[in-house]
């Protein structure tokens, strides 16, 4: 299947599972609710809950099962756009060519959205509707908390604010997007291959099929897989980042749906003050093709992955 055709395909299947879950929860607070219910579903590429679906399609997980870790991890993500727009963060005006929610709601509000949406990650990931095991959702739980949390998400946030009006090394640049970008990027694969890898072999109750999950046993069509994932994840993730740093420079404020130029504003060291626009795109490919690499290493079908590592560097938003 083409990319685009995939996409359209997740994009209404998390969608749809997103909605279910807002028309299930109570009417009130209304104020806080459509707050959440904006920040979810004002758009976006999906680009999270695609390698979930991807990577968890590749190893035999069901569809249905898949729709809530995905919706689960794009709840993190939007959480995480809600905080990073506040104007104790970047002060960002506008997301995805609206208000951001701080800017419609007040920050108050736009505070206890981002919340709220942390906090609906996990119940879509422990919902009784999910098929999955105990056992699995236990995983994909710590999994998730982990990327996003002092050692992800967080933890690189917090080195990008401490980093404003600083110049920083390449090695340093890398370890903070590792942790803002690629952690939850990573993480999204490794959730796929949760759902489907570590399900089947509990859902058989097979202490081998378990061991060669967890990667206990030598066993390269099984226990391997999850490592070249996870490093073609944080390349990606990595690539994805570069790219974002270029089109902050050369993109255009309609196509990328929030003003272009923000880092330079805040004085932000990124890809294209230390190396270059031409060399930044050049380093953003190579990270595309090592990526490309890790998966020729595994033993599923990866070509939707394959041009996923492509996308990430020739988007325009």
């Amino acid at each position: 299947m083409q990319l685009s055709e995939y996409f359209k395909l997740i994009q209404q299947r998390v969608d749809e599972c997103l909605k279910k879950k807002l028309d299930s929860m109570p009417a009130e607070p209304a104020t806080l609710k459509e707050a959440v219910s904006y920040a979810l579903l004002l758009g976006g590429k999906r680009a999270r809950p695609f390698l979930v679906y991807a990577t968890g399609s590749a190893y035999g997980a069901d569809m249905r099962s898949l729709d809530y870790v995905a919706a689960a991890i794009e709840c993190i993500h939007a959480y995480s756009l809600v905080h990073d727009d506040m104007p104790e963060m970047d002060n960002d005006m506008l997301r995805r060519g609206e208000p951001s929610v701080h800017a419609k709601f007040g920050s108050a509000t736009a505070l206890l959205a981002g919340d709220t949406l942390q906090a609906l990650a996990f119940e879509l990931l422990t919902d009784s509707k999910c098929r999955l095991s105990g056992e699995v959702k236990g995983r994909m739980c710590a999994c998730l908390a982990k990327a996003a949390g002092f050692e992800g998400m967080c933890g690189g946030q917090a080195i990008d604010l401490a980093s404003e009006h600083c110049t920083l090394k390449q090695e340093e640049l890398e370890k903070l997007h590792s942790l803002k970008t690629g952690a939850l990027i990573a993480c999204a694969v490794e959730l796929g291959f949760i759902a489907g890898r570590y399900e089947a072999a509990f859902s058989h109750h097979s202490n081998d099929m378990i061991a060669n999950a967890l990667g206990i046993v030598e066993a390269p069509e099984v226990g391997h897989d999850l490592k070249h994932l996870t490093d073609y994840g944080r390349k990606v993730g990595l690539a994805f980042q570069v790219r974002d740093d270029v089109l902050d420079v050369t993109g255009d404020s309609k196509i990328l749906g929030k003003n272009v130029g923000s880092d330079e504003l805040l004085e932000k060291s990124t890809y294209v003050t230390l190396l270059g626009v031409e060399k930044a795109d050049e380093y953003a490919h190579s990270l595309c093709e090592d990526a490309i690499k890790d998966l020729e290493r595994i033993s599923v079908d990866t070509d939707l992955l394959k041009q996923f590592a492509r996308f990430c560097i020739e988007r325009d938003h």
